[in-house]
């Protein structure tokens, strides 16, 4: 998972996009012609009341107070020379003109030192939700109940709010249990809501022998929280024992697991007369209760289970991640070299950021089949 940033550091100056890099450097180009041209010719007129640009300019991309700060001042110092440059100009023109630049000056260094401030105030809380969602995130084993997993954590770009994505792998007397899921929402209450899903999961896992039944406790716990039109999307896996045997799912509204075999890639589906089960908080508005399905999963076999931060992420023209044919077009290899070549090609198609977090479950079946 990504490290959460540390908010006590000083504030990072952002890096500017080509295309406004070259209209700053552009408006420095005018503002040092203007001012060679008023020292050159025509002390009749003068341009000193561009100075007041110098400040603004110099806060453009800064986080650092002291840079307009010091552009102001030194164009407060060229109103000087310029009033001495045009002595035909009343030297009330130049009085006011370096009014202007010390106004313009104590305006753009404020301005700086407010979104500087902003700045830290947004990564200290969002780097505190981050290290709460990561703590909730535990490694999960490499092997366990004969398989092999795998397990990849994508934060979203640094400009997007904390996400509610969560996962668990567990062993317990009824065999592995899967656990995916994404919060309805963004920020500290999501990653509570991750909290409460998590909790219920790795204490009903343990004691229920029904999958459907972990999904009902997982249901009334996203429920009793009450806020809003909140709800969770997951998907429950059981690889019960001995191994060999068909899994469980139960998909609570969630995006359809993936099965790799022999190079083709399947969606496991499970739906009823009325469709697809719905989100946790949301079964009371459909009729009866969570259905679970079962599907194969061979010795090499490969089970992918992910939340929407993949199969959303767009491409520089718009178009989503061809998850399923990537997924099948990628060579045979561990688990964890697949989920590294999956997020590789992730990033690449969304040019290196991701508008919503990402969670990968990769999961080979060692034994049985």
């Amino acid at each position: 998972m990504k490290r959460a940033p540390r908010p006590d550091g000083p504030a990072q100056s952002p890096a500017l996009p080509r295309p406004a890099r070259g209209l700053v450097v552009a408006a420095w180009a005018l503002l040092a012609a203007a001012i060679a041209t008023d020292l050159a010719v025509n002390p009749r007129v003068t341009l000193s009341p561009a100075l007041g640009t110098a400040p603004v300019l110099a806060s453009t991309g800064t986080r650092r107070a002291r840079v307009p700060l010091l552009a102001g001042l030194l164009a407060l110092v060229l109103v000087v020379p310029l009033a001495f440059a045009d002595p035909e100009v009343p030297a009330a023109i130049h009085v006011t003109s370096a009014f202007t630049v010390l106004a313009i000056t104590c305006i753009s260094t404020a301005n700086v030192v407010l979104v500087a401030t902003r700045e830290r105030e947004l990564l200290r809380s969002r780097s505190v939700a981050s290290a709460a969602q990561q703590a909730l995130l535990r490694p999960v084993p490499e092997r366990v109940g004969g398989l092999r997993v795998a397990v990849r954590y994508l934060a979203a770009a640094a400009d997007a709010r904390v996400g509610g994505d969560l996962y668990e792998v567990l062993e317990t007397p009824f065999g592995v249990r899967l656990l995916i899921g994404d919060v309805r929402g963004k920020g500290l209450g999501a990653v509570e809501t991750a909290s409460d899903v998590l909790g219920t999961f790795r204490e009903a896992a343990q004691v229920e022998a029904d999958l459907r039944a972990v999904a009902r406790r997982l249901d009334a716990t996203v429920r009793r929280r009450g806020i809003g039109e909140e709800f969770v999307t997951a998907a429950l896996v059981g690889v019960p024992r001995p191994a060999g045997g068909p899994l469980e799912l139960v998909n609570c509204g969630h995006l359809p697991p993936l099965v790799r075999s022999g190079g083709e890639v399947t969606a496991v589906e499970v739906r009823g007369d009325e469709g697809a089960d719905p989100p946790l908080a949301l079964r009371e508005l459909a009729a009866g209760p969570y259905r679970s399905g079962v599907f194969p999963l061979g010795r090499g076999d490969v089970l992918l289970l992910y939340t929407d931060g993949v199969t959303e992420a767009r491409d520089a023209s718009g178009l989503f991640y061809p998850l399923e044919r990537r997924f099948a077009a990628f060579p045979e290899g561990s688990p964890a070299a697949l989920a590294d070549r999956l997020v590789a090609d992730l990033l690449a198609h969304a040019g290196g950021e991701l508008a919503d977090d990402a969670a990968l479950l990769v999961v080979r079946r060692e034994q049985g089949g």
